[in-house]
């Protein structure tokens, strides 16, 4: 559902129709993207109890909540925190967002200050979570706090994660001027990261800054040379700058490489919009 694109009430130069489907607003999935893999990001060291509850949490999620929450209620100092985490990653697979929320809140504010490392990973948790609720005030709040705590650590994989997520939240906001910053200092923290390069580069082209969308597609390309979502992309980048040829080689190669995909499928309507090449 994150992936719907938004459509660009604008004339193109090469030709596509906007009341036909123009072109997508992809810089929206910054905002939309899917939460990522909470559970991965300097996971604590699990205790026997923890690992347990972990292990329940795909097959067994609502036995893992109830288990959970009687830990939570029952225990303090680090159980509790981990208990916390638990019934956070537990509301998750529930889809119970808001519940989510205030665990990893719990967990972050009763994390000792020392342990930054582990504050600045609930409080990202805790962000995401608040960003799928559509509170983006608080989701910025919570992000900006799991950032410094991030800094402190000098943890920075997590650092660009979270500059990651703030831009997301930041776009959602319409501040995009701030969004390329948290984009940028992704881009130095994780420069090998082709999902940084390709939301840059989106970001970039609803900005109008189509030659450094164009530098950051190449890098995203060069980073994962097959990724749909990046020859879709640098599609639009190139029918938008006037280089139909390239547009039609793109969103060709998406056909070709990734068929049966919802990419696959874009790129068949512009390029059936486009029409057959001139010779």
């Amino acid at each position: 559902m994150f992936l719907t694109a938004t459509m660009l009430p604008f004339l193109l130069q090469a030709g596509l129709d906007p009341a036909r489907g123009g072109v997508p607003d992809y810089s929206a999935d910054i905002q939309d993207r899917p939460p990522r893999e909470l559970s991965i990001i300097d996971a604590p060291q699990p205790t026997s109890w923890l690992a347990q509850c972990l292990d329940q949490l795909e097959k067994e999620p609502t036995r893992a909540h109830v288990q959970a929450q009687i830990r939570r209620d029952t225990t303090n100092g680090q159980d509790r925190v981990l208990a916390n985490h638990c019934l956070g990653l537990a509301s998750v697979e529930l889809g119970r967002w808001e519940e989510a929320r205030a665990a990893f809140t719990a967990s972050r504010q009763e994390t000792p200050e020392k342990e930054a490392r582990l504050r600045a990973r609930f409080g990202a948790m805790a962000g995401n979570a608040a960003l799928v609720t559509g509170d983006l005030d608080g989701a910025l709040v919570l992000l900006d706090a799991a950032r410094s705590d991030a800094v402190a650590a000098s943890a920075g994989g997590m650092q660009g994660l979270i500059a990651l997520d703030r831009a997301r939240v930041l776009v959602g906001l319409d501040q995009l001027a701030a969004a390329e910053e948290a984009l940028a200092e992704a881009r130095r923290l994780q420069p090998e990261d082709a999902e940084t390069r390709l939301l840059s580069a989106t970001l970039l082209r609803r900005m109008g800054k189509l030659a450094e969308a164009q530098e950051q597609i190449e890098q995203a390309a060069k980073l994962d040379p097959t990724g749909p979502a990046i020859g879709l992309e640098a599609g639009v980048i190139a029918i938008l700058d006037g280089r139909e040829d390239a547009a039609r080689s793109s969103w060709q190669s998406v056909v070709e490489l990734s068929p049966d995909t919802e990419f696959a499928q874009s790129a068949q309507v512009y390029l059936d919009q486009l029409g057959p090449a001139t010779e």
